[in-house]
């Protein structure tokens, strides 16, 4: 096996993507195919035929790393937490390793994200880096002084799970709170704390109301124009409109930033990463970058805000990137 090409797998819930590296990090070579529907072990021979149809092509086996939409459970070996939900309670890694008759390393697809983005990317050369994915979910991962952070329960980074946060100031009048104007828009900010739609938050797939995910996907962004009146868009179709100035997108855009802000300003609270780094679909809204920086320091506990929040250098190869980067971790 040439111990310097690395292949890292993207395992997503409609595409499966593989990507070779050099050591330096130069692309060699990239292949997409869609993701089967018919479950796992058809998931799993596709993943285990385009590893050998890859090292076929380039006439050389390497070292695998995967970024999967879940993570793998120390107690039991068995994927949990998988939005790709054939995945879960199946033994992925010892299936893989079977197959393919080696080592692989494995972790969640948010993880691969920011380390793609520590490591040679956006956050590279930060010592504390969050990487966010806003997409079809919310998930999130640690990279601390170039490593991932896992946890011991292999949890660590999801805040997508923990409720949107709620605040309530002293200086608020009997239901609501002056924020200003947003930056976006001039707009006067005036939210009750917590309204009562956000009191009763949307339903998450995880079983649990009010998730941060239930707010700030791409599904949930479109939910909430439509809970709000507005027409059936999908995201991107609100940030454009938002872009070209129609009202009730703009309007949901700024309910959108400011839970943004919001849900930001706890993890620096808690972490106080250098750079948060976001992808996902939801992480081309250019506007993002600069109006939730402005929105999230009322709610952090620091008289001065260092965290830079930037959009990834790599794009959506960031993950599979990443992936391939597992094997620099010892």
């Amino acid at each position: 096996m040439n111990k310097a090409l690395r292949f890292g797998i993207d395992l997503g819930g409609t595409k499966i993507e593989i990507m070779a590296l050099d050591e330096q990090g130069r692309e060699l070579l990239r292949r997409r195919v869609a993701t089967p529907q018919t479950g796992y072990r058809a998931t799993l021979e596709t993943v285990v035929n385009l590893v050998r149809q890859t090292e076929a092509e380039l006439g050389s086996a390497g070292s695998i790393g995967i970024g999967t939409p879940g993570a793998l459970s120390l107690a039991s070996g068995r994927m949990k937490n998988c939005n790709s939900t054939c995945l879960i309670g199946r033994p992925l890694k010892a299936d893989l390793e079977a197959a393919l008759a080696r080592e692989i390393r494995l972790t969640n697809d948010a993880n691969c994200f920011a380390l793609s983005e520590a490591t040679d990317g956006a956050a590279a050369g930060a010592h504390i880096v969050f990487g966010v994915i806003l997409g079809t979910g919310v998930g999130g991962g640690i990279v601390a002084h170039g490593r991932i952070l896992d946890g011991p329960n292999r949890i660590a980074g999801e805040w997508g799970h923990n409720p949107l946060p709620y605040f309530q100031f002293r200086d608020a009048q009997a239901d609501f709170v002056e924020t200003g104007h947003h930056p976006a828009t001039g707009e006067r900010i005036a939210h009750p704390w917590p309204s009562e739609r956000e009191c009763n938050g949307p339903p998450c797939y995880c079983g649990k109301k009010g998730c941060i995910e239930a707010w700030l996907s791409g599904p949930a962004l479109a939910a909430d124009h439509v809970r709000y009146g507005g027409e059936d868009l999908p995201a991107h179709e609100i940030a454009q409109l938002a872009a070209a100035g129609y009202g009730p997108c703009s309007k949901t855009l700024a309910r959108y930033e400011e839970r943004l802000a919001r849900a930001l300003a706890s993890v620096i609270n808690i972490l106080d990463p250098d750079v948060i780094v976001l992808g996902g679909g939801l992480s081309n809204i250019q506007r993002l970058y600069d109006t939730v920086p402005r929105l999230w320091p009322r709610y952090v506990f620091s008289d001065h805000i260092d965290t830079q929040l930037v959009p990834p250098r790599h794009g959506d190869s960031s993950g599979v990137r990443g992936a391939a980067w597992l094997w620099n971790e010892t």
